[in-house]
């Protein structure tokens, strides 16, 4: 496989794939994920409300390495299909009740989903689809739905 490449590994279970980056499509978004994990990350994921298919995986500070207001619109959907990666920041106090600011990727493990929240329709980057491994964790994913969260871990592939 050519071209810069995502591990995503669950440490409950080690159900494992492979995300190929969209550098040609989303190449600043694919830029900042990257830098992102210069270290590997063990994240909680948890399963969204809204989104459907979708776990989703907050960049913890020590990731948050650029600026997330310098991303700009790159390969936008709000119908991603199995597989699909994005990217998605909300600004701090950007929705009312919530203070926090949220940095994450989400992880789009079936189809049907739908970038659809509280605020409304929200375009999202895709910046990668995972190309190897997608049944087992999709498997993995669903779980979270019955047992709770999980940890996975985000490393860099190739």
């Amino acid at each position: 496989m050519s071209g810069r490449t995502l591990k995503f590994k669950f440490v409950e279970g080690g159900a494992s794939g492979t995300v190929k980056l969209y550098e040609t499509h989303a190449p600043q978004t694919c830029a900042a994920i990257w830098q992102a994990l210069a270290k590997p990350l063990l994240i909680p994921a948890m399963h969204a409300m809204f989104a459907g298919p979708e776990i989703m995986l907050g960049l913890p500070p020590e990731a948050q390495t650029f600026d997330p207001r310098g991303i700009p619109v790159e390969n936008q959907t709000c119908f991603p299909v199995a597989g699909d990666c994005l990217w998605f920041y909300q600004a701090p106090g950007m929705m009312k009740g919530l203070t926090d600011e949220l940095w994450e990727i989400g992880m789009f493990y079936g189809d049907g989903g739908r970038i659809f929240g509280p605020l409304g329709w929200t375009p999202c980057n895709i910046f990668g689809c995972m190309v190897e491994g997608l049944d087992a964790f999709a498997a993995a994913c669903r779980n979270i739905r019955v047992e709770g969260i999980k940890t996975v871990e985000i490393s860099r592939g190739s």
